[in-house]
Formats: C-alpha cells, sequence, structure tokens
C-alpha cells in the first residue's frame, strides 16, 4: 500500500528511488529520537552522476536546480529507509546544500531552491524549513551539488 507523500510524488511524476549506497564508511540516514538526519545526497540517477563539474563553469545553473531536485528525492529515500513510511514525517526541519562553485559564481540559493520547491511540492506545509546554501571547491565524485535533509517524525 502506498501512503499520500509517495501518492503525491507519483502524481507528479516522481518515483521514489532505492537508497543510494554509502561511498564511504557511513549510514544514508540515521534517527536519533524523533529526528531522521541524513547523509549528504548527491544526484545519483541508476548509481551513476547525469552531470559532473563546477557551477557556473561546466554545469549551468538551470541544470544544477535540477540536481537538487534529484538530491532531494534521493534524501526522502534514505529518510523512508529508517522511518519506515514518508508519512511519519512531521516536517522538515532543516536542509543544507553545497554547491560545488566556479570562483565568481553566487548563485547557491538559487540551486538549491530545486531542492526546496521539490520538499514543498511533495510535502505541502510540512516541506517548509530553514535552510544553508554553501558553495564549495569540489564535491565527492566531482559532483555539482550536494543536499542533506532533517526531518521531525510524527511521535508514535
Amino acid at each position: 500500500m502506498t501512503g499520500r507523500v509517495e501518492a503525491t510524488l507519483a502524481e507528479l511524476g516522481l518515483t521514489l528511488p532505492d537508497v543510494v549506497p554509502p561511498l564511504a564508511s557511513y549510514q544514508p540516514a540515521v534517527q536519533s529520537g524523533v529526528y531522521v538526519y541524513t547523509a549528504g545526497q548527491l544526484p545519483m540517477v541508476d548509481g551513476k552522476l547525469p552531470v559532473t563539474g563546477k557551477v557556473g563553469g561546466e554545469v549551468t545553473p538551470e541544470e544544477a536546480k535540477k540536481l537538487a531536485r534529484i538530491c532531494a528525492l534521493n534524501a526522502l529515500a534514505a529518510v523512508k529507509s529508517v522511518a519506515g513510511d514518508l508519512d511519519r514525517i512531521a516536517r522538515v526541519v532543516k536542509v543544507v546544500g553545497y554547491v560545488a562553485s566556479a570562483a565568481d559564481f553566487t548563485g547557491q540559493p538559487a540551486v538549491l531552491n530545486g531542492a526546496s520547491e521539490l520538499l514543498g511540492e511533495v510535502l505541502g506545509e510540512k516541506g517548509v524549513h530553514a535552510r544553508s546554501a554553501v558553495g564549495v571547491a569540489v564535491l565527492p565524485l566531482d559532483s555539482p551539488v550536494e543536499v542533506e535533509i532533517q526531518v521531525e517524525l510524527v511521535q508514535d
């Protein structure tokens, strides 16, 4: 049986992907009390990055915004892996996004809107969150973006 959140994803033409396996020694997500913290999620699709490079260089801000959306979808998959059901999300508390940026690129917040907008479309008011958008020199596998989220679960 599919829950409300996954039904909303389906209405948007999206499918919750499998959890992206860790690239090193960590877990994709952990639960502590009523909170779930995800590891940084890359925009992996079928085990591969669709695009690599720096935003404002090899990657356009528009492409990067779409990649941030994929990161958020991967983060939701990681949340589900420990919460069991995305309908248990009471709210998204915080989103942190990293943008591998060309030296003169300053549009990190617009790139991260891809993740924030997806969470809002899927979770409605529960998807409204605090956020940090950070420009960095390089990310794992030369990914243009990486996103991590913290969610609060409904108390059982």
